[in-house]
This record gives C-alpha cells, sequence and structure tokens, in this order.
C-alpha cells in the first residue's frame, strides 16, 4: 500500500483531546466561572506566547525534568525551545521584565494551555488547561487569605459544599526547619525525604516506614521520632513532639494565623496537613491544596502557595508572590462527580429553512432583521426537503423554527414551531421577535 493509499487516523494524538461544540461550550463555561470568580477580586489576564526558551526551564527545575517531562526541540535557528509545561517561569520572566515599570501590588491571572510528556491518566493529560492566579508584591499573609478565599469561591462554583472538600495548608518554612534543623538532614537527604513526603499518601504505610529508615540508616532513632511527627493526628500533636524555638513559634504562627483568618471570612474547612509538600522546590512559604473528598476522585482539585525567591533566577532582587493553578480536566471531571455539568445550548435560537432556492434572499432579509434584535439565526442553505431541515435543526439543537416560502413571503406571517414541545403558532415577524426573547 503507498503513502496515498494509506488511511490516516482519526484518533487525536495520545494524552491531547479534540473539542468539539459540545465540549467547547463546557471549557467556555469553566473559563467564565475561573474569570468572573477571579476578576470579583480585581485580577487582571495576561498571556504569552507557548514558545519557551528552554533555559527557562533548566534554570528553575534543572536538565532532567526538561528533557524526560517537556516537549522540548531545536528550532530553525539552532536554538532550544519547550513548549510551556507551567506558567509560573514565564510570569516571572514578565514581572522581571518590566519590574521598574509596574505598579505592585499586582494581580494577574491567566488561562495558558500547558504541555507535558507524562502518562495520561484521570485527570492528568497530556496538554491542559490551567487558570493561574497570582498576586505579586504583598508580604503580608492577607495574600495568603485572599489566595485561598479565591480557591474557596471557585470550588463552591463548581458546585461543592463545604463537607465535599477540605483545605489543606503547610508551610515549608516548618519542613526546612524540621529537616534541616530537627533532624540535621543534608541537602540531599532533606531533598529526598521532602518528595518521599509528597509521595506519602500514594504508598503503604510499611513502604513509606521503610523508605524513611533508608534517609535516616545512620540514626535509626531519628528514623522513629519523625514517623511519630509526620504521623501526628492534628495540628496540636504535630507541635508538642517540636521543640519550642523561635524558629518553629513563628513558622506555626503563620499558619495559625492564616486560618483564623479564613474562618472570619466563614471558610472553616481549613485544616494543617504536615505531609502536605507541592511539588515545586521554589516554594518558600505557605502551600495548599483544596481536596476533594469524594471516594470518585479523592484528589487535589487545585493547589499553590508562596514562592518569594522565584525572580532570583533572572538575577533580581526578592517580590513577594504567592498564587495558585487549577486545571480544566480536573474540574471537568469534578463537575462530572458532582452532576453540575451544564447542558449543551447551540449559539442559534432560531432556524430558517427556506422551500426552495428563490426564497434564500428573503430568509436571508428575515434573519438580519431578527438578528439585529440581539437574536441568533442559522439559516439552512442545503436543497434538503424541508422535513430533513426541521430534523437537522433538532438534531443541533436549535430550539425553533420557521420555514420560508411563497405564502410566508406574500403574508408576513410564519410558522414558529417549538422543536421540544412541538407546538406551532403563526406570528408576524415583530412578534416572533418577541416571543424569541
Amino acid at each position: 500500500m503507498t503513502d496515498k493509499q494509506r488511511k490516516l487516523s482519526t484518533e487525536a494524538y495520545k494524552g491531547v483531546r479534540d473539542f468539539y461544540p459540545e465540549d467547547m461550550f463546557i471549557q467556555k463555561h469553566i473559563f467564565d466561572l475561573w474569570k468572573k470568580h477571579v476578576e470579583a477580586f480585581g485580577y487582571v489576564e495576561y498571556n504569552a506566547s507557548v514558545l519557551e526558551p528552554s533555559e527557562l526551564y533548566k534554570a528553575k527545575s534543572g536538565d532532567e525534568i526538561v528533557n524526560e517531562q517537556t516537549y522540548s526541540f531545536k528550532d530553525r535557528g539552532d536554538r532550544d525551545v519547550t513548549l510551556r509545561p507551567e506558567m509560573t517561569p514565564t510570569l516571572a520572566r514578565m514581572v522581571a521584565g518590566r519590574k521598574r515599570e509596574l505598579g505592585f501590588p499586582l494581580r494577574w491571572y491567566s488561562i495558558p494551555n500547558l504541555f507535558r510528556y507524562e502518562q495520561p491518566q484521570r485527570g492528568r493529560l497530556r496538554e491542559h488547561w490551567q487558570l493561574n492566579v497570582d498576586i505579586i508584591g504583598v508580604e503580608s499573609i492577607q495574600a495568603e487569605i485572599e489566595i485561598i478565599q479565591i480557591a474557596y469561591n471557585l470550588t463552591k462554583a463548581f458546585g461543592l459544599k463545604d463537607a465535599d472538600f477540605e483545605i489543606r495548608i503547610n508551610n515549608r518554612m516548618i519542613v526546612n526547619y524540621v529537616l534541616k534543623d530537627v533532624f540535621a538532614l543534608s541537602d540531599e537527604q532533606s531533598h529526598v525525604l521532602s518528595k518521599l513526603i509528597d509521595r506519602k499518601e500514594k504508598m503503604s504505610a510499611e513502604e513509606f516506614k521503610d523508605k524513611v529508615a533508608t534517609i535516616f540508616e545512620a540514626t535509626p532513632d531519628k528514623a522513629q521520632k519523625f514517623l511519630t511527627l509526620i504521623n501526628s493526628q492534628n495540628f496540636e500533636e504535630y507541635t508538642g513532639h517540636l521543640p519550642q524555638t523561635k524558629e518553629e513559634h513563628e513558622s506555626l504562627c503563620l499558619i495559625k494565623e492564616v486560618i483564623v483568618g479564613l474562618e472570619a471570612l466563614g471558610i472553616r474547612n481549613v485544616r494543617f496537613d504536615q505531609t502536605l509538600m507541592r511539588g515545586f522546590d521554589y516554594y518558600t512559604g505557605t502551600v495548599f491544596e483544596v481536596f476533594d473528598n469524594n471516594p470518585k476522585n479523592r484528589r487535589a482539585i487545585l493547589g499553590g502557595g508562596r514562592y518569594d525567591e522565584i525572580l532570583g533566577i533572572f538575577g533580581e532582587e526578592k517580590v513577594p508572590f504567592i498564587g495558585f493553578g487549577a486545571g480544566d480536566v480536573v474540574v471537568r471531571d469534578l463537575m462530572e462527580t458532582y452532576g453540575t455539568l451544564p447542558t449543551f445550548k447551540p449559539a442559534a435560537r432560531l432556524a430558517i429553512c427556506p422551500t426552495d432556492l428563490p426564497f434564500i434572499p428573503y430568509a436571508n432579509e428575515i434573519a438580519q432583521k431578527i438578528r439585529q434584535a440581539g437574536i441568533s439565526v442559522a439559516v439552512d442553505y442545503t436543497q434538503k426537503k424541508i422535513g430533513d431541515k426541521v430534523k437537522n435543526a433538532d438534531k443541533n439543537g436549535i430550539p425553533y423554527v420557521i420555514c420560508v416560502g411563497e405564502e410566508e413571503q406574500k403574508s408576513g406571517k410564519f410558522k414558529i414551531k417549538n422543536l421540544k414541545t412541538r407546538e406551532e403558532v403563526s406570528l408576524n415577524e415583530e412578534n416572533i421577535i418577541k416571543s424569541l426573547r
């Protein structure tokens, strides 16, 4: 079989999606929800190209991440280019580029499409769209409270009640203090253990214990103390196992202040989680996740944190950053689980079906007048039978239809049919507009 004879597959590339009108309707609904609730807090939208120099991610994440988890290639100018796997480095680059011109604090958001070469699974694909929300230039915990409040409002907008989800919070300063000061681990050991903690819920207790023992091989007594600490049942138990030092006190006070601040806003489904790490190493303070309690999902809906050192990769001085990301794949799964996905509605409210070719100009004339009244109209220009045209309008979800022929052109009256109820009434042009409104 020659190349010309071979049939091409109709399947999309593995890990990405085709968006038919019904899918686009849902995605637009999700995007509109995101924009509505973020803009209510005064955030403005930004964007950038999907292409970035690979060195941007190598500087932040290292060669291994770029080589194994991104779509990277050389362009025709022999430059190393990467399809963006996340938006934060781009945001940092943009802020660093105009740092002296911008009026801080900044409240910015974006909905970029992101690409990661990983195994597709529920809630995770190789391409997705992600809401990124960041407040830049605010050091106080009011930034944490505002960002988490937005995340809470969005989760409620997806159709969840307070009992359906919880907001888990930790602080990387506490993590660093525990690993380096309390247990005196090296940078390498701290890195390995932090990654292990991040995966704790995905392995058995015995497997986690064995891996901890390997890290504390030279000091087995510390391994048991660490397990006791990390398996604490609540905030009070966790703090009871820590020495009451200044560093420990300051970090834990920050968490308590955030929780109290959120409670004052009526947000009470917040809890401290000492195992919450968030995967990225650039987090420097508060980290949080919104976690779905439904057994069908049992996963983070969204997450983020504070990353005040991000501008360092551009040689710039520290500027406070805190934000979160929420992916559209997870949100769609979530709304499907809770039965809050919207029902598809086509743009057209009315289909006009000319009975024959000579009546198309008149159909267009009527359609234009109705459109000028703010109502969407689709004219069927095919030469199908009238019955087939009506069936096609019904198949496409258009709720009303009128047929236009010699009689309608002479009388100026049209039979408008409700394709759901099958009711039909005779109206003139003016009353058609009134009825459709």
